[in-house]
Formats: C-alpha cells, sequence, structure tokens
C-alpha cells in the first residue's frame, strides 16, 4: 500500500488522485540506534504537525479547505516524511469527500497504518486555525552582545555551568536556532524552549550550544532528542522538557517535544508559523 522509496529531494509529480502510496515512513530507529537509545526511551512526547495546505471537493462539487493538526507519539517506531505527507495530502484536491468528519477519518487511517500507531487528526475551519500569537513564557536567551564561535553542534559547551549548587526551575527559549536536513541541506528554522529543574545551566553556554546546531543535518525529531540528551548528560537536571517549533516547509510545520514528565506538547503556536 505504501511506497518504500524516500521522495525528498527527488522530483516526483504529484498524484492527481486520492493516493495512501506516495506516503512515506522514516524508521525512527535509524538515529536512535546510533545513540543508543534502543526501544527503552529516557522521554516522552509528541510530534505535533500543522498542516495548512488541505483542500477537497464537496458533493456539490464546490471545493473546500482546512487546516490539519496530526498527532504522533514518540513511541511511534517511525515518522513519516514530510514531502510524502505534502504530496498525500494534495492528492485530495480533486476527491469528493463530503464532510471534515469523513476526510479526517480517512487520514487517520492511513497515518495509523503507515506509522503502527494511533495517530490524532483534527481539521480546523480557517476560522477556527488558532491565531499566531502564542509567545513562549520564560527567559529568553537572545542576547546580541553574546561572543559565538561554533556553528557545529559542540555539546561539551554545556559543561560550562555557574557554580552555585541551588536547585532552580527555569524556563528558556530562543528564536535563533537553525539547523539542516539531512536529505537536502535545505535551512529549517525553530523557536526552541527548555524547561528544567536542577542546578542553574549557564545561559550563555546553553545559547552557544543551541547555536551550534546551525549546520548540523539532521531531522526535527532527532534534532529535539538530541538535545533532551545532551543536556541530560552534561547539565543532569531533576526534569526537563524540550520543544521546538520549526517554521513552515511546504505549508507543514513541525513540532517535536520531549519531556521527563509529560507527553503532550505546550499548546499555541508562534507568529513565525
Amino acid at each position: 500500500m505504501f511506497k518504500t522509496e524516500n521522495p525528498l529531494g527527488k522530483h516526483i509529480a504529484s498524484p492527481l488522485s486520492y493516493s495512501p502510496s506516495v506516503l512515506h515512513a522514516i524508521e525512527r530507529s535509524d538515529y536512535r540506534d546510533s545513540v543508543g537509545l534502543g526501544t527503552k526511551l529516557p522521554f516522552q512526547g509528541e510530534d505535533v504537525w500543522t498542516c495548512y495546505e488541505l483542500s477537497w471537493l464537496r458533493e456539490s462539487g464546490m471545493p473546500a479547505v482546512a487546516a490539519l493538526s496530526i498527532r504522533v507519539p514518540c513511541t511511534s517506531t517511525r515518522l513519516v516524511e514530510s514531502k510524502s505527507l505534502k504530496m498525500y495530502l494534495n492528492s485530495f484536491a480533486q476527491e469528493v469527500m463530503g464532510s471534515e468528519a469523513s476526510i479526517g477519518d480517512v487520514i487517520r487511517a492511513d497515518l495509523d497504518r503507515l506509522l503502527d500507531t494511533k495517530v490524532q487528526v483534527k481539521l480546523w475551519g480557517l476560522q477556527d486555525i488558532p491565531p499566531a500569537n502564542t509567545i513562549f513564557p520564560g527567559i529568553c536567551l537572545d542576547d546580541s552582545s553574546a561572543h559565538i564561535s561554533y556553528y557545529t553542534r559542540t555539546p561539551e559547551l554545556l559543561t560550562a555551568r555557574q557554580s552555585s549548587t541551588q536547585v532552580v526551575q527555569e524556563t528558556l527559549h530562543t528564536h535563533l536556532f537553525r539547523s539542516l536536513c539531512p536529505i537536502t541541506a535545505q535551512p529549517d528554522f525553530a523557536s526552541l524552549m527548555l524547561t528544567y529543574n536542577g542546578r542553574q545551566i549557564s545561559h550563555p553556554a546553553l545559547l552557544g550550544y543551541l547555536i551550534s546546531y546551525r549546520n548540523h543535518a539532521a531531522f526535527h525529531e532527532s534534532t529535539v532528542e538530541q538535545i533532551y540528551l545532551d543536556i541530560m548528560q552534561y547539565c543532569k537536571p531533576e526534569a526537563l522538557s524540550v520543544f521546538a517549533r520549526f517554521t513552515r516547509r511546504g505549508g507543514i510545520d513541525i513540532n517535536p517535544f520531549r519531556s521527563s514528565g509529560k507527553t503532550g506538547a505546550p499548546q499555541g503556536r508562534l507568529s513565525r508559523q
């Protein structure tokens, strides 16, 4: 039912009718095995996808448009490749689907089969799309006077911490995050937020570490998992959550959330989304 070839970076014609066969799954183990994660994960969380370009035909022949939210648990063994998802959603353009509920049921069933898990799917009419006005809470790290020297992932920067042994609870964020697509080398921009309990992390060191991903090539999901693992290894917080809201590519934004204590990502979307 599903094709095995990754369409990313290839010229592939868009389907002219409903085509679940264009969906392509990526095994999470491709990354997780390389860092020794295996199947026993040290975090919880989910990947929240927002798709703004969904259209189909009503029974009258009149086109309908909507936005789509997809929530995939991080415990799934697979994730969906974004270009294949865009092609799949575009394949509904000339299909008579009727109601939002009917197309939502089809999409949910196809993704459940592809990813071998239960995903959450929600359609929004244009008047119901959450406004892009959410502001990340906590302290913004984006100090323009900071001296930055590393632009490839350098987790050793996280060893520089304040000498105090006092346990703190902080929420920190940056809007300067960038990484690269591992297939096309195109840039992926994001705002990233982390909340932790533990010995205080040096803010300049953390900002330098996050900026060091600027030329790091990896998918969004594995990038956030790597950040979670690095902070846990080098800073050893008692609790940690990492959330990245990436800007859109092809009408789709991807927002991975990993946490030591929570399964659901924070709500809302940012102005760049």
